[in-house]
């Protein structure tokens, strides 16, 4: 095992954070000030917003574990899973997180959380039966890094944004299926009905070009983060190789499991050590949250080359 260390902030990442960050507060202004000027209701816009803002931040953990059939484990269900957190923590001087196991088979890990203090990494069954420990251990060595960098909570605020243009975005396309809001016969009739249409497409635009934006800009700040979290925990462990063996096995046993479960694990890619990508194309794979493979790994060899030091 290697000597301790810590994890030390990234100047990069913090700086994209920073701007993710302030371009996300702009354009959550600018999406309350043309839902406003559309449907006259400051209040209600704020009610909903707020509350659902309010929600994911505050349970984001329990919302993420809750989806990807996540519970939380004491040292003596999971002794072994402890006690590689407990060395981790030990080498990195940080504060342990809670553990927990997802029961699906599907090889992956995560962490979640608003804040260091209330942080929880999980392992799915899954990777913990396809790793052998020193993998695994660098699996929670990347996951770690994401909780000492404090990326979590930036990106849980960060794709809060689009997840509630998407879901504007699904109500009106719901509404228009049956005909709108409203409506009647007559001149008249037909000239609200005309507007109530044009008023729930102007929504739906904007909407729509609120989550690409979103979307985006999550996407740009995830994939730094991921090199970061790579970098992080293969220093930490002492061993950029073990992670790329980690990283070679669990993308290898990912075409193993069914279309319907990796389709159903890809609305939490973001939050993922590798992502759910099921075959053929789709939203996720043509955007991918991760950055490619060959591209960590390379990362990862270019470490392992620098930590060896020169040949003999």
């Amino acid at each position: 095992m290697a000597t301790t260390r810590r994890i030390p902030p990234d100047r990069g990442l913090n700086a994209r954070m920073f701007l993710t960050g302030l371009l996300m507060v702009i354009l959550y202004v600018a999406f309350i000030g043309v839902l406003f000027a559309l449907l006259k209701s400051l209040i209600l816009i704020v009610v909903i917003a707020g509350g659902l803002l309010f929600c994911q931040y505050w349970f984001s953990d329990k919302i993420a574990l809750f989806g990807m059939k996540g519970h939380l484990v004491t040292p003596e269900q999971e002794p072994q899973l402890h006690a590689v957190v407990d060395r981790l923590c030990a080498l990195a001087d940080m504060k342990k997180p809670r553990v927990a196991v997802s029961e699906m088979d599907m090889p992956n890990a995560f962490a979640t959380g608003r804040s260091p203090k209330n942080a929880v990494v999980c392992a799915t069954r899954g990777i913990m039966r396809r790793l052998d420990e020193p993998e695994l251990e660098a699996v929670l060595a990347h996951e770690l890094s994401h909780v000492a960098h404090r990326d979590v909570a930036v990106m849980t605020i960060a794709s809060f944004l689009g997840m509630l243009a998407g879901l504007l975005m699904r109500v009106m396309m719901f509404a228009g299926l049956f005909g709108g809001f409203g409506g009647g016969r007559g001149g008249r009739g037909n000239q609200g009905a005309g507007q109530i249409v044009l008023l729930e497409m102007a929504v739906l635009v904007a909407s729509a070009i609120v989550y690409a934006i979103s979307y985006m800009l999550t996407m740009a700040l995830s994939r730094y983060r991921e090199l970061c979290a790579d970098r992080s925990g293969a220093i930490l462990i002492g061993r950029p190789s073990l992670l790329a063996s980690a990283l070679v096995k669990v993308t290898g046993e990912m075409a193993r499991i069914p279309t319907r479960d990796l389709r159903s694990a890809e609305h939490f890619n973001a939050f993922y050590f590798t992502p759910a990508l099921a075959q053929g194309t789709s939203l996720s794979s043509l955007f991918s949250t991760h950055p490619p493979l060959q591209k960590r790994l390379d990362q990862l060899a270019k470490l392992e080359a620098e930590m060896a030091g020169p040949a003999a």
